[in-house]
């Protein structure tokens, strides 16, 4: 039987693409702040890479190259009529939660307070430091490889990360002072 070049191409893609699913979905859900749209958007980023898999260089890095054409998904959906401001009723914490390691209702409801608190902050920087802070902090690139998915120099990695970090900084500082 005989394997059809697009066969290979499309079963390379899938070895290469499927192990970034969940961590593509959330660093779209950080930064559509909406489950149904970030859905879409790594449902759109997947169709796009799939297609455009024959351009990809075998041999770099494919992380960063998937996370850019995400990222330009998302910057291009914000800019066209789609853009809209929704705010999820659903919440990602509805389950029952257990106490694992001594972990008392008390230190349960401080660490999420504290969880809510951390991500209400992150949601409120612009989304250029946001997804420098997720991409660094959350999922763990080098400034090499947030360079590369972001088209931008290092140099602007750090700063960017900096100011994201000290932004993020004084947003918690505000909600602890007010809370």
């Amino acid at each position: 039987m005989r394997v059809s070049r697009l066969d290979a191409q499309s079963d390379s893609f899938e070895e290469l693409a499927m192990p970034l699913f969940d961590q593509l979905y959330n660093f779209a859900r950080w930064l559509t702040q909406n489950r149904e749209e970030a859905e879409d958007l790594v449902q759109e980023t997947y169709a796009k890479a799939l297609k455009g898999f024959s351009s990809f260089q075998l041999g770099t890095n494919f992380r960063a190259w998937m996370y850019r054409i995400l990222r330009n998904t998302f910057l291009t959906s914000r800019t066209g009529l789609r853009v809209t401001n929704t705010v999820s009723l659903d919440s990602e914490e509805d389950g029952p939660d257990l106490a694992v390691g001594g972990a008392t209702p008390e230190t349960l409801l401080i660490d999420r307070s504290s969880q809510e608190l951390v991500r209400r902050a992150i949601d409120e920087l612009p989304v250029h430091f946001r997804e420098i802070l997720l991409l660094c902090d959350v999922e763990e690139m080098s400034y090499q490889e947030i360079a590369e998915t972001l088209s931008i120099p290092i140099g602007t990695v750090m700063s960017r990360l900096s100011r994201a970090r000290k932004g993020l900084r004084g947003r918690l500082q505000k909600q602890l002072q007010a809370g």
